[in-house]
């Protein structure tokens, strides 16, 4: 008899059986399995095709002696995709869903390897699954029996096919996932169960109710750990779980709470192990690490901590690694690190004395978009509130020259934004006759003036802000600029706008109030009729616009 023909009877003897008496039903079911283990072409279609499905079903609701090797038949045939369905309709998932309660280990791998198949890309059947309960269960087997390696990697993959379903979250969530997570991380000696695990992490990490859990579990401190036994070698499979770590450590320091846990207040397991990346040769563990830093920075104690612990030099020597040819997305990390840690005062003073703006305006030779723009938001947070490092930016002859070139960066809205509003924090913040003159000398007048039409009102305001302040420092610099733009009517038409901003025409006023000081300049003032606009603001319903408004208006009506 060929294999086919004892296919063919081994089926059609299952199909005529009235009674499940297990010494009958055995050896059929043994040449069932044969052919599916020797992988017999259509043995699982036509199987599925038969109509002995519902034996399978009747034979494991009955809880038989054979209901191993019948979970096993089935898990066999349901690597073909075409039997899932009919295994479906004949009931074999509702069947063998209360064998997960099985104490038997081997029924317990079956049955988790068929209705794993089964339900296979199948979102319907799989969240049937999770809301009959099968997420408990599937962590407490990890938790029973940790060290069968088959059974727990039959649970990673069924957590890892669910973990994308908010239900499955929710389940996780009650129970301790975590810990059994680690303890398996730990364990993963083999790349293909450690890029389950994280990719499980991964998925529940996206909810916030688990990302606080897994701070509290160390899931951070595990990763990091991980990430340090797999350092220094070349595996590709190695540098791809370092890779999916330290990116998932990064997003995990998005939540407050593990955020400050993994810092530990500078002397945390997780901080101090990203303060090796920096100075990885790994370009993933610098740019993850650069990310991390910027994460830490979120809080003022924090940047000042990190100060205190030589963290700058570190970032600094990182950036100059990579200025020629170097990876634009570590560059890009670098500086945003930088800029966090600048936004405390007290930082921004320590870090002008330690070199910062001069080692940083190293990138100003970037020709990369992303760099460039964070290299200037870097600058302007450099300078808030600081008079000594404005002077000196602003009078920087190389510096203004590179900047005056990115305002007119035609292709890129936000390099030729932050170009533009570091013009104005230098002269904002140093209120420097010599940055004014250099910022003229510069061409850079008219940027300032082409960014107070901004659609944006904070860049309206720093804009006219700036101008005003010029004016007052130094008109000559500015008349010819402000001719050439025809700035006294754009500011009319500012004023005249029904539809502006308060704060905008405040800002307006303050910059004609600066104008009326010169002779020169009122006179032109008075020559667009700006007190026809002024007028029609006395009225308004802000009292400090209108009463602005109406020293103004005193101010042209009275003798030069």
């Amino acid at each position: 008899m060929t294999d086919t023909d004892s296919l063919s009877e081994a089926i059609k003897a299952i199909s005529v059986t009235t009674e499940l008496i297990d010494e009958e039903l055995q050896p059929h079911l043994d040449t069932l399995l044969a052919a599916l283990l020797e992988k017999k072409k259509d043995a699982a279609v036509d199987i599925a095709k038969s109509g002995i499905l519902p034996t399978f079903a009747q034979a494991l609701q009955n809880k038989s002696s054979l209901s191993c090797q019948v979970a096993l038949v089935i898990a066999e045939m349901a690597r073909e995709a075409a039997v899932r369905e009919p295994c479906i309709e004949a009931g074999l998932v509702n069947t063998l869903v209360p064998h997960l309660r099985s104490n038997n280990q081997e029924m317990l791998l079956n049955t988790g390897r068929a209705i794993g198949r089964i339900c296979f890309e199948n979102s319907y059947q799989q969240d049937l699954l999770v809301r009959s309960g099968v997420i408990p269960r599937l962590v407490s087997i990890m938790k029973e029996y940790p060290e069968n390696d088959p059974l727990v990697n039959v649970c990673l993959l069924a957590l890892c096919n669910l973990a994308d379903m908010d239900s499955a979250r929710e389940a996780l969530s009650e129970v301790d996932v975590a810990n059994v997570l680690i303890l398996q991380l730990k364990r993963a000696s083999e790349a293909e169960r450690r890029h389950v695990i994280l990719e499980i992490l991964g998925s529940l990490g996206e909810s916030d109710t688990l990302k606080v859990q897994f701070a509290e579990s160390g899931v951070s401190e595990a990763l990091s750990e991980m990430i340090q036994g797999l350092q220094g070698g070349s595996d590709p499979h190695e540098l791809c779980s370092i890779k999916i770590a330290s990116n998932l450590i990064v997003s995990l320091l998005l939540g407050d709470e593990s955020m400050q846990r993994c810092f530990g207040e500078g002397s945390g397991l997780v901080y101090r192990n990203i303060l090796s990346w920096l100075q990885s040769s790994n370009t993933q563990l610098q740019l993850s690490g650069a990310l991390a830093i910027a994460n830490f920075a979120r809080n003022d104690s924090n940047c000042v901590k990190m100060l205190d612990l030589g963290v700058v030099p570190h970032i600094l020597t990182l950036l100059e690694q990579h200025i020629d040819e170097g990876d634009v997305s570590v560059q890009h990390a670098g500086l945003s690190a930088l800029r966090n840690l600048a936004i405390p005062a007290t930082n921004k003073v320590r870090m002008l004395e330690d070199g910062v703006t001069e080692r940083i305006k190293m990138l100003l030779q970037s020709d990369m978009p992303p760099v460039q723009f964070k290299l200037l938001g870097t600058l302007r947070m450099m300078v808030d509130g600081q008079e000594e490092t404005a002077l000196v930016l602003g009078r920087d002859t190389l510096l203004l020259a590179r900047v005056i070139e990115w305002c007119e960066a035609k292709d890129h809205a936000g390099v030729r934004g932050e170009a533009s509003r570091l013009l104005a924090a230098l002269i904002r913040h140093s209120c420097n006759a010599e940055v004014v003159r250099a910022i003229a000398k510069a061409d850079g007048v008219r940027h300032l003036i082409s960014m107070a039409t901004s659609e944006h009102v904070i860049m309206q305001n720093e804009a006219l802000v700036a101008l005003a302040i010029a004016s007052a420092i130094d008109i000559d610099s500015m008349q010819g600029p402000f001719r050439e733009a025809n700035l006294l009517t754009m500011l009319k038409q500012m004023l005249d706008n029904p539809v502006g901003a308060v704060e905008v025409k405040f800002s307006t006023l303050g910059l004609v109030c600066s104008l009326a000081n010169d002779s020169e300049m009122k006179a032109e003032l008075n020559s667009v009729n700006m007190k026809e606009s002024l007028s029609k603001l006395t009225d308004h319903s802000s009292s400090k616009l209108s009463s602005q408004a109406k020293t103004l208006q005193a101010v042209l009506s009275g003798s030069s």
